[in-house]
């Protein structure tokens, strides 16, 4: 890969092609993925920064999970928290993510976590929803 290639480009040169680039300049989070654990705009960084770390994509977020489905991927389509899709793998990344790392968080820190995603078709009812969903079926399997 050349040396100023940016993640979010590597990503979808190896397949990766849930992880979808909105604005590139890291303002509307649909290429959010998880970096060492940590949800951070693939469009800002470049693939050579990133050597070495753990990456995990939309398509890796159900991972080890029974069907290969996160909980907050079943509760998002459930809720209906899905419409055009273009945003829909940053929210899964983040909201799978706050789900395994936050599950006591109020709606408001809910918000606060998502504020990074942009939706411009479901609001965000729909998808804090999801979260507190998915929170309490992993509550159920742990």
């Amino acid at each position: 890969m050349p040396s100023a290639i940016r993640l979010v480009d590597a990503l979808r040169r190896l397949g990766y092609t849930g992880t979808k680039e909105g604005c590139g300049e890291g303002e509307c989070g649909a290429c959010t993925v998880l970096l060492d654990g940590r949800p951070v705009n693939s469009c800002l960084l470049f693939a050579k920064q990133v050597q070495g770390k753990e990456i995990v994509t939309v398509e890796g977020v159900g991972r080890g999970h029974p069907d290969g489905m996160h909980p907050f991927q079943k509760a998002l389509v459930a809720a209906g928290g899905v419409q055009c899709g273009f945003c829909t793998p940053g929210v899964v990344v983040t909201g799978a993510h706050l789900c395994d790392t936050r599950p006591q968080a109020s709606v408001q820190e809910i918000k606060e976590a998502l504020a990074g995603n942009l939706c411009r078709c479901t609001g965000y009812a729909k998808i804090v929803e999801a979260v507190q969903v998915a929170v309490a079926e992993l509550g159920k399997q742990s």
